[in-house]
């Protein structure tokens, strides 16, 4: 498995993935905040969370557990096969059941009654994300393949927001756009799940003998959901759909940012499960070492950036309207490093070496901070209280999952280069924080900033010769057809070989 697909590329076809998810919806986000303004868009955001709850039910734990299992039977096409089919029939039977009480809460609780159709439409996500299987995909490594498809339907998704959003009224319309962006390539997925396996024999079919795993990663999930989503939750029925409005302004940004630095934890996940499979733990805590660099790299300069910037990065994408976000902001900001952090502890280490337990209290640990840290905080501060609860809940993460591999976080850690990371932080802010004081308009203050800040920090990692900041660069180099020339040869899937092992490297 390792010889078969280059790591690095899926890394970028991952990340492109996850950037279009959330970034289709930001390229949209200006013009949809203006016109159905923080009442409308916190409508959207509560309703999305709320689904949210139901999807996770539906699918228990199966879109973790299900990359692990097919990536450990990925060259037994008929178990591939029947693996594939019994985790269908469980997420297909938890479709029912989720839709029967999705009904009764719509009954039953008045601000849902009141929006009926709202929560009608985003609810076709439970189904579609049931049918498209993603889990199958990644297991397989065919991240080419979701990026292409996903980017198709976004762009449609894209052109549809702007002919069919036209006043406060259609937020109904923009809820269904937007799951319609994230959701519909399922049917395809569906269909072009032919190519990997074979004809099903029901009688073989053993959907039970998943349960005992499904099950702990199903708590997972549920742990995860609930601090992730509850801040909405709460704030949505705490306070009113602006106070929602003005925190999902703030989301926004911090989800393109996660999307981006969390890109590499899923990638790494069929490798390193296959890494520890075998006994190749050397290959395993190389892989984990890189990834945590490429982290800290990647996620220290955002966060810091638009903590400072972050006025101007929500006039830009929000407008006045949503101002009150500013705080909720830049309390939220260093989530994206903790999240990125614990991806890495969590998915890449600790799932694969068999102690998800550990990951499971460190999520159940961040739900119960959260839910403590937003009743407090909620009432008295709204959208920036239940900023606090968040950053609160993934410190809280993080501090389990490092107590629960404390034998070898200090190596894990030991591969990030604090020094040239913090040099590039300083020589960034101090080029780059001046221009706060110019007058510029918003959108010539970011790009000015963006320029200094992140070319700044950029040179120090070059002239101090990072590793990983080359290795990227030279991959870059590559994917623009520049200096082909020095490529080695081509294997049967097109990958340059390199050396002994395609894998090595993030």
């Amino acid at each position: 498995m390792a010889g078969e697909k280059s790591l690095k590329r899926n890394l970028v076809m991952n990340i492109l993935l996850t950037v279009s998810s959330v970034v289709f919806p930001l390229i949209t986000w200006p013009y949809v905040a203006r016109v159905l303004t923080s009442a409308g868009t916190g409508k959207v955001a509560l309703a999305v969370s709320v689904i949210t709850y139901f999807t996770m039910f539906s699918q228990l734990g199966i879109p973790t557990y299900g990359i692990r299992a097919c990536a450990k039977v990925h060259e037994d096409r008929e178990e591939l096969t029947n693996v594939t089919c019994e985790l269908l029939i469980i997420n297909l039977i938890m479709c029912v059941i989720a839709y029967a009480l999705l009904g009764a809460a719509i009954l039953l609780v008045p601000k849902l009654r009141a929006e009926k159709a709202l929560y009608l439409v985003v609810s076709v996500s439970i189904l579609l994300n049931a049918l498209g299987m993603e889990w199958l995909y990644k297991g397989l490594e065919q991240y080419t393949y979701i990026t292409v498809r996903s980017v198709i339907f976004k762009l449609i998704a894209l052109g549809a927001t702007f002919l069919l959003v036209r006043s406060k009224s259609d937020y109904v319309i923009y809820g269904g756009i937007s799951i319609f962006a994230v959701s519909a390539s399922g049917v395809m997925n569906f269909v072009h799940a032919r190519h990997f396996l074979s004809r099903p024999r029901l009688n073989r079919l053993d959907p039970m003998r998943h349960m005992k795993a499904v099950a702990l990663f199903f708590a997972m999930a549920c742990a995860t959901t609930v601090y992730t989503n509850l801040d909405v939750i709460m704030l949505g029925f705490m306070k009113t759909d602006r106070d929602v409005g003005w925190y999902n302004a703030a989301v926004k940004v911090k989800l393109v940012l996660v999307s981006v630095v969390s890109s590499v934890g899923a990638v790494v996940l069929p490798r390193a499960s296959w890494y520890a499979g075998e006994g190749r733990f050397d290959d395993f805590w190389k892989v984990a070492g890189k990834a945590m660099h490429f982290v800290f790299l990647l996620a220290a300069p955002l966060v810091l950036y638009f903590i400072f910037f972050a006025r101007e990065a929500i006039l830009l994408l929000s407008g006045s309207d949503y101002l009150p976000a500013l705080g909720a902001m830049r309390w939220i900001m260093p989530t994206v490093l903790l999240i990125g952090v614990t991806n890495i502890l969590g998915i890449q280490i600790l799932i694969p070496l068999g102690r998800e337990q550990v990951v499971l209290y460190s999520e159940i640990t961040g739900a119960v901070a959260d839910l403590l840290f937003n009743l407090v905080l909620i009432p008295f501060f709204g959208a920036d209280g239940a900023a606090i609860g968040t950053l609160a809940a993934e410190t809280a993460v993080l501090g389990v999952q490092l107590w629960g591999m404390w034998e070898r976080h200090g190596t894990l850690f030991a591969s990030v280069p604090w020094i040239k990371i913090a040099a590039g932080l300083a020589v960034g802010s101090l080029l780059s924080l001046w221009v706060l004081r110019m007058n510029l308009g918003t959108f010539p203050r970011l790009l000015v900033s963006a320029i200094l800040f992140f070319g700044a920090y950029g040179a120090v990692l070059i002239l101090t010769k990072d590793p990983v900041m080359f290795e990227a660069l030279g991959f870059v180099k590559n994917a623009a057809g520049i200096g082909k020339k020095d490529r080695g040869p081509e294997t049967a899937d097109g990958n340059a070989q390199a050396g002994d092992d395609s894998g090595k490297g993030v």
